[in-house]
């Protein structure tokens, strides 16, 4: 697949350094850090749920017995108060 992308001066030159150190060319920095930067940003996409609530999920207990009844209404009842 081609793609055309306009780069920025200071970005061409950041580019051209980086394939002469690596001895390699500008389309193969291109695509390593664009694989890069996807595969890190699709991790962060996946983990996105488990940090709206990694700070509940740190407690060691809760002091509640009635969770597992009644654990969907407590948790909505903290969302809505973060909110």
């Amino acid at each position: 697949m081609t793609v055309s992308v306009r780069l920025d001066e200071e970005t061409e030159a950041i580019l051209k350094k980086t394939a002469r150190v690596l001895h390699t060319n500008k389309g193969q920095v291109i695509r390593r850090s664009l694989k890069e930067y996807c595969s890190r940003v699709l991790q962060e996409k996946k983990d996105f749920p488990y940090k709206l609530i990694e700070d509940l999920l740190d407690r060691e207990g809760s002091g509640r017995g009635d969770l597992s009844a009644k654990g969907e209404e407590i948790l909505r009842e903290v969302f809505r108060r973060k909110s």
